[in-house]
């Protein structure tokens, strides 16, 4: 009877047990990478443990992984968890009602891991993290979690944290290698910091480009935490950098912001000095560009973070540092483990006051907006599939806005001009209000330009999203009282359904954003057959632009079922093609079998990848083709070059990269661009050509040196403190530069006389003797955004995009990459044209 009373006594303490890591998987945790599955696996048998755990999964990779949202609380809190996330969407103002005070002392965090799949301690930590927070047996974190819900991602990049750890447990010999020039502290290309397409998802936050920030931030948006830290690594010689950031901070941040980071710094440091580990703070990693996993949250109303741990994919399981010592993966993990559990500690002890001034923050966003303009007008005459593109993104971050419902006028700032303008609002025209819960990230997305307090800076300082749309946009300082109603897509209907094609004569398609271009290429895909004009021309009283897509029903007599293919097309993408019943134009522009009407042959297009080929840029290129133009591209290692132009290939891309083409490899190229291919250079790879035998780019040259023998001594004898503000002088970041275009070349179809380019580099090239300087950076441009003295003097009246003619081919030189980061809405089209309309 003892013995059975004793067994009914120990059952709650038995089934209250949780799996340590190292009880679970085949490895004490920091002794090896676990494989993604495992990670998984455990978070799934913690979240069967423990009754301070729950697990969903909220999304899936290009690569089918999992994304995993692990919520962790006390079990009473987990009871109302609905009610706790409703209260704090209330407290912002994101959902009707006022917020109930018994929830209100509840502080939510949350902790991201291992965005940057090769910084993979944080991934391998976070497994220690859950397991100390979901211990019911641990009094300590019991008690935090009574007044805080710990949201915890164990990896934000699936796809790239499997491509790393699986490399490295296959490379890495059995025993840790410490030396850092052995194979197992090199990562191959394109390395594991990326996802599947290779994008840097740590950039992405507020663009949403990829699928797994698609479905993060739509979690994100249901919880809306007051802590969010984000967990990465460094170069493997670096202490561990915590909070507080470092200068520039955004303008818009706040006293709160700022001082709870130093809180949050200090006690981190607590524990850090009764360890000695080394840390820094203030240093390197700022709060400027929007799309960071530490400034969109902290634009969002949180306290956001970056920790970063030294390590990286160098670091391995072990390695050499320079003071003697070894960095090993249970070093890195205990460090992160230790700042992530000090975040929950100090949210728990101050939680009353991370509530209290969170809904003081969106209080202030839908009272009294931060910065200087209250309203933003957005053209309704802007071109619709433009219009689409926007509200898709100011839905995916929440931002409100409405159509206005009559006009009125108003003094405001023209974005496209940068001056001051009298506006008028016209019925349907788009409204951003500054006066809406998310009013900061409206303000910082909007804005024509940020202030740059510190010009030394982590990441691009300008990305103004009209300038990026390539939208005809008005800012104005004053709150617009207007008559608005919901923005809602006007019903669909099919201007081919009813129409005999049989008996049409064309159609005319308008070229004016991607819309146009992915109809373009599904056209073409299908066989279609389809012209582009190259002037302007008109029919019928009505004036298409140049660039306008012909399909003619006499290019199209051989298709097997023309009117059925362009009929589904046209639904599919809801294009609005006009109907013409004639071929004659007795105006402007000649009849459509007139020579202004260029055939788009469908290009079969190749792209090169691998070693010297920057990752990030290659990946741009790659989902551009297969997710936002739906067009089929074919991938050649670099070193393949010979395969790829001894094929069928019309077209060559050619990402931003370092080649090193071999004199042989550049007569190649020329002979294959003068039987008719196209050669297409982004961003740095112009310089794989620029001076090179047959090609036309050269560099622009220096100014002469007009120093004095004295001014030249004084420059010698600068001193060593302030080098770096002297190097900046040199320098651009990223800033929006205004180029002034040739709107008559094909490269300017749809875009115009000027295109606001982003621009990362100061690389200046003269223009061309033999082609069309189609983009130029002019003298004294405008530009948004920070860019060095000596930089501006050196752009000015440079070649920003260009076509060099060769014989019966091409090269096209955009010197500014327009595919940067995928966010840059125009200069998606400005490379659709490259494509498909320059001939």
């Amino acid at each position: 009877m003892r013995l059975i009373f004793l067994l009914l006594a120990l059952a709650p303490a038995l089934a209250a047990q949780v799996t340590a890591p190292g009880d679970f998987l085949p490895h004490q945790l920091g002794e090896t990478f676990t494989p993604h599955h495992m990670l998984v696996d455990y978070y799934q048998q913690v979240a069967e443990e423990s009754p301070r755990v729950t697990l969903q999964q909220y999304g899936t990779t290009n690569e089918d992984r999992p994304l995993l949202l692990a919520t962790v609380s006390t079990p009473e809190n987990l009871a109302r968890i609905e009610a706790i996330r409703e209260n704090n969407l209330r407290r912002a103002g994101l959902l009707p009602g006022d917020s109930d005070p018994a929830l209100d002392d509840i502080a939510i965090v949350w902790l991201s891991f291992s965005v940057h799949g090769n910084e993979a301690a944080g991934s391998e930590a976070s497994m220690g993290v859950l397991y100390d927070l979901a211990d019911p047996t641990n009094s300590r974190t019991g008690a935090w979690l009574e007044n805080v819900v710990v949201l915890l991602d164990p990896s934000e990049n699936p796809d790239g944290y499997n491509r790393y750890t699986n490399w490295y447990r296959q490379n890495a010999t059995r025993l840790p290698d410490t030396d850092p020039a052995t194979r197992e502290h090199n990562e191959p290309w394109p390395g594991g910091r990326v996802n599947h397409y290779l994008f840097d998802l740590n950039r992405d936050w507020a663009w949403q480009t990829q699928v797994e920030s698609r479905q993060r931030i739509a979690q994100y948006r249901q919880w809306m935490p007051h802590i969010h830290a984000d967990l990465h690594e460094q170069g493997y010689t670096s202490p561990y950098y915590f909070a507080p950031a470092a200068a520039p901070f955004h303008e818009y941040i706040t006293d709160f912001q700022g001082e709870f980071q130093t809180e949050i710094g200090q006690n981190h440091a607590r524990y850090f000095d009764q360890n000695g580990w080394l840390y820094f703070t203030r240093e390197r990693f700022d709060l400027l560009y929007p799309s960071y996993g530490d400034t969109y949250p902290t634009f969002n109303g949180a306290i956001g973070m970056t920790y970063e741990q030294g390590g990286h994919s160098r670091g391995g399981r072990a390695i050499d540092l320079p003071t003697g010592d070894t960095l090993t993966l249970s070093d890195r993990v205990a460090h992160h483990r230790t700042t992530a559990l000090s975040t929950v500690e100090i949210a728990a002890r101050e939680a009353d006051r991370l509530t209290t001034e969170f809904g003081n923050y969106f209080r202030r966003s839908m009272t009294s907006p931060q910065g200087s303009y209250k309203t933003y007008v957005v053209s309704g005459n802007n071109p619709q599939g433009k219009l689409r593109a926007l509200t898709q993104l100011l839905d995916r971050n929440g931002i409100e806005y409405s159509r206005a419902a009559a006009g009125r006028g108003y003094f405001g700032t023209d974005y496209q001009s940068g001056e001051e303008v009298d506006g008028e609002v016209s019925a349907g025209d788009l409204i951003v209000s500054a006066y809406q819960p998310r009013s900061v990230l409206a303000q910082v997305l909007f804005d024509p330009a940020a202030t740059v307090e510190d010009s030394v800076t982590y990441d691009i300082t300008a990305w103004s999203i009209p300038l990026a749309y390539g939208l005809r946009t008005t800012a104005t300082t004053d709150r617009l009282e207007l008559s608005t109603e919901a923005w809602e897509k006007a019903p669909y209907t099919n201007p081919l359904e009813g129409v005999d094609l049989a008996e049409t004569y064309a159609l005319a398609i308008p070229w004016e954003g991607m819309n146009s271009a992915r109809y373009l290429a599904a056209l073409l895909h299908a066989g279609i057959q389809v012209r582009s004009s190259e002037t302007d021309f008109s029919f019928g009283g009505t004036t298409y632009p140049a660039g306008t897509l012909i399909v003619n029903r006499g290019d199209n007599r051989v298709h097997p079922d023309f009117a059925g293919t362009l009929r589904r097309i046209t639904a599919a993408h809801e294009a609005e093609p006009a109907v013409l019943q004639t071929g004659f134009s007795a105006t402007v522009g000649g009849d459509l079998g007139g020579s202004n009407y260029a055939l788009i042959t469908a290009p079969k297009v190749a792209l090169l990848s691998g070693d010297g080929v920057g990752p990030n840029d290659f990946g741009q290129a790659w989902y551009y083709f297969e997710q936002e133009l739906e067009y089929p591209v074919s991938i050649f290692y670099r070193e393949d070059l010979g395969s790829m132009l001894a094929g069928d290939y019309d077209v060559l891309v050619l990402p931003q990269g370092r080649y090193g083409f071999s004199e042989g490899e550049l007569g190649d190229l020329r002979d294959w661009v003068s039987g008719g291919g196209k050669l297409i250079a982004l961003g740095g790879a112009n310089g794989s050509l620029a001076g090179k035998e047959g090609f036309g780019l050269k560099e622009k040259d220096a100014p002469a040196d007009t120093l004095s023998a004295a001014a030249k001594q004084e420059a010698l004898l600068q001193p060593y403190a302030g080098q770096e503000r002297r190097f900046i002088e040199g320098f651009i970041p990223g800033a929006i530069v205004q180029v002034e275009m040739d709107a008559t070349h094909p490269l300017s179809f749809g875009i115009g006389d000027s295109y606001s380019a982003l621009k990362v580099s100061d690389d200046a090239y003269a223009y061309l003797e033999n082609g069309w300087n189609v983009g130029r950076v002019r003298s004294n441009p405008r530009v948004s955004g920070f860019v060095g003295n000596k930089a501006y003097g050196k752009i000015q009246e440079t070649l920003d995009f260009g076509v060099e003619p060769m014989r019966r081919g091409q090269v096209i030189y955009l010197v500014d990459n327009p595919l940067y980061r995928a966010f840059w809405e125009n200069g998606k089209l400005l490379f659709a044209n490259a494509l498909f309309q320059v001939h």
